[in-house]
């Protein structure tokens, strides 16, 4: 993950931009997604509403980050559960960035964050990490940690994560989400401790 170019500048905006632009019109990768997941295709447009939504949304998983931290009372469940949170609002603020209607996301995508990261990585998201498409893998749908899912007593695998692994890989995702979108950080996380 050290080797993640942040996307910052103006010149470095316009270049992710342009490869947004690049997608070649009949959306073949996409169109492959849409597919495989049984999905209705969708028109990309960025928007201004667009815009504030995936701010709203990155600013809401770094507030999430915080049910994340070693005292947040709770189980295993409970913080894998909290992690499928902050990673689908993470990429979900890619997502909407990039132009992907809200209604369409919650309607496709759902709590399935695999599906989030296979889409966000088809529009300029760029994150190659194999252990984070492994922690999403073990997540989707994130649904399957609730602590009333789980009332069976039956744990789904846990990919055998610990805690300071799910740490690390999520908050380089929040911070990849950052670079990629430009987002101001919020005041609460930019704040020092």
């Amino acid at each position: 993950m050290n080797n993640l170019v942040p996307a910052t500048s103006p010149d470095e905006m316009a270049a992710v931009s342009a490869a947004l632009n690049s997608l070649p019109h009949d959306n073949s990768a996409l169109a492959a997604l849409w597919k495989i997941y049984g999905a209705e295709p969708v028109r990309l447009v960025r928007t201004q509403e667009g815009r504030k939504l995936s701010l709203a949304r990155y600013h809401r998983a770094e507030e999430f980050m915080g049910s994340l931290a070693h005292d947040t009372p709770g189980g295993w469940p409970d913080f894998l559960y909290s992690t499928g949170i902050v990673v689908q609002l993470a990429l979900s603020s890619h997502l909407l960035d990039v132009g992907f209607p809200d209604s369409w996301c919650a309607r496709h995508i759902s709590l399935n964050v695999d599906r989030s990261l296979a889409y966000a990585n088809l529009t300029a998201f760029g994150y190659d990490c194999a252990e984070t498409a492994r922690l999403v893998q073990v997540l989707a749908p994130y649904w399957k940690w609730n602590r009333r899912h789980l009332m069976s007593g039956k744990h789904p695998d846990d990919g055998g994560f610990t805690g300071d692994q799910v740490r690390s890989l999520v908050g380089g995702l929040v911070d990849h989400v950052w670079h990629v979108t430009g987002h101001a950080r919020s005041r609460r996380r930019a704040m020092p401790s």
